[in-house]
């Protein structure tokens, strides 16, 4: 989640020539952890939902998989707007407002629930870090 819109931004930057700013960065935050990130979670918690049930809920039964697989529906259509918001930069703002919301409701949920394994930090730690990172970029993109 840091090497691949690291590398984006300074590819665009080389090859764009804009500066290095909130701008930039929003946009590749917003296509890798929202788009991506999002899009193949969401297709992985509907085509294999006892990943998510198991190794980042820790519930060991199917009953979960239901709810698992909306969730999925969701990650995949936020997904889906972080990625077009690549092409369609006016979606940008959006698209991290509903990521960057998800993030850090997401991350206070683990918070809360008190993380149990490796996968649980990560999650909490990968959730905040997107939220805060999304946070700053909309605050410094909607004052200016």
């Amino acid at each position: 989640m840091l090497i691949l819109p690291a590398a984006s931004i300074m590819a665009d930057r080389l090859l764009t020539g804009l500066p290095l700013g909130w701008v930039l960065i929003g946009r590749w935050f917003v296509f890798w952890a929202v788009g991506i990130r999002l899009f193949i979670a969401g297709i992985r918690q509907v085509t294999k939902p006892a990943f998510t049930a198991k190794e980042i809920f820790n519930f060991s039964g199917e009953e979960s998989f239901p709810v698992i697989r909306e969730l999925g529906f969701s990650n995949i259509s936020l997904g889906l707007l972080g990625i077009i918001s690549l092409f369609k930069v006016q979606w940008c703002e959006a698209a991290a407002i509903a990521g960057g919301l998800y993030y850090g409701l997401a991350g206070i949920l683990h918070v809360f629930k008190k993380p149990g394994s490796t996968n649980e930090v990560i999650a909490m730690v990968s959730d905040l870090g997107i939220f805060v990172l999304l946070a700053f970029y909309l605050f410094f993109t909607l004052l200016a």
